[in-house]
């Protein structure tokens, strides 16, 4: 059985990722969070007694922990979604960004290779070190064109720095030691899970309880997005068959506006909830002053992925967005604990964790 050490695993795609694959691959987790206030053990509710998840609080920076972890379970692989990732936050407080995205990213990359030196033949050959990034490390685009694995890196937020650095970081790695290394990109995800401070859950979360939806600028920003899960499996394919030291852009060919993602939104609410005083929801609709080094579009090419590993996204942008309202409505319980802050009432308590 392979294991896993994901970095991260409390978090958005980190959770997604985690149940994903012990639903879909006979692997062990040992899941390593550390608890900041993206990371919901609520997420990991599920898991609480699954055989093959092991949790465990800690901070990726923190070395004797790191490579504990990799010589006690004996990883196989490390899948690294560990990362500060809020634009907004990382301009009122660039200095935590710095820190768990470069430092951090620094001192893993370093576990890694003393545990990979020490391996045998056979398992110095199979193991994987997996980087999971973000399109805006590319900047932004004008009208046309797309991202591809070659776009120079021009970030334009303290968020996307943090990122690009340690992109380059892994890149080296790989280049001047061999450590087996593997990058990807995404654009923009939603579903299940996310943190309600990005766009999508935010306007779900809003509308329901009839509060202005805020709309940066004029609302013509336009993103990629890519549905969590299809998000997952793109991943887990990258680490069955993806080639050491290359890098991998991952997304849906869904560009939208951020006010056509409202918009759809307000439609899916009005329909699912007929006797909301709130409807038209497209009514709460409100626009404020742009936020500093706001990229105007983003847009991947992922004819790579799709070429060499076979990767298709499952959703379509309409039927992933109504899966998300749907998992927002029923799951009211987490957003409650998320929006009121109880969720971060326990940090520890997962079971089998070290």
């Amino acid at each position: 059985m392979q294991t896993l050490l994901v970095t991260g695993g409390a978090g958005f795609i980190g959770g997604n990722f985690v149940h994903s694959i012990l639903a879909h691959a006979d692997v062990r987790v040992i899941n390593l969070d550390r608890l900041t206030y993206a990371g919901n053990l609520d997420t990991l509710a599920p898991l609480a007694d699954h055989p093959r998840h092991v949790f465990v609080q800690g901070d990726i920076g923190d070395g004797a922990l790191v490579s504990r972890l990799l010589r006690e379970y004996e990883v196989d692989a490390v899948v690294n979604f560990a990362a500060e990732s809020h634009v907004d936050r990382s301009i009122d407080g660039p200095a935590e960004f710095i820190q768990s995205n470069v430092v951090g990213t620094f001192r893993l990359l370093e576990c890694a290779r003393d545990y990979w030196v020490g391996l045998g033949p056979a398992a110095r050959a199979a193991f994987r070190f997996l980087h999971v990034s973000t399109d805006e490390v590319y900047g932004s685009l004008g009208p046309t064109g797309r991202f591809t694995e070659d776009s120079p890196y021009a970030p334009n937020s303290p968020y996307a720095a943090s990122k690009a650095a340690s992109d380059h970081l892994v890149r080296a790695w790989h280049h001047t030691y061999g450590l087996p290394t593997l990058t990807t990109n995404c654009s923009n995800n939603y579903g299940p899970y996310q943190f309600p401070e990005k766009l999508i859950p935010l306007m779900i979360l809003k509308a329901q309880r009839g509060e202005p939806l805020p709309i940066y600028g004029d609302g013509q920003n336009i993103r990629d997005w890519l549905y969590v899960i299809d998000h997952c499996r793109a991943i887990q394919r990258v680490l069955e068959a993806g080639r050491p030291g290359e890098v991998y852009n991952i997304g849906a060919d869904n560009e939208r506006t951020n006010l056509e993602v409202v918009d759809l939104i307000c439609c899916l609410l009005d329909e699912r909830l007929p006797d909301s005083p709130y409807r038209p929801h497209a009514q709460l609709k409100t626009y404020i002053p742009d936020r500093p080094g706001h990229d105007r579009r983003y847009a991947i090419d992922a004819s790579k992925i799709r070429r060499e590993l076979g990767w298709t996204p499952l959703e379509t942008f309409e039927s992933g967005l109504a899966r998300t309202v749907d998992w927002y409505l029923t799951n009211a319980e987490w957003c409650r604990r998320v929006m009121d802050g109880s969720y971060r009432g326990e940090r520890l308590g997962m079971g089998g964790r070290v």
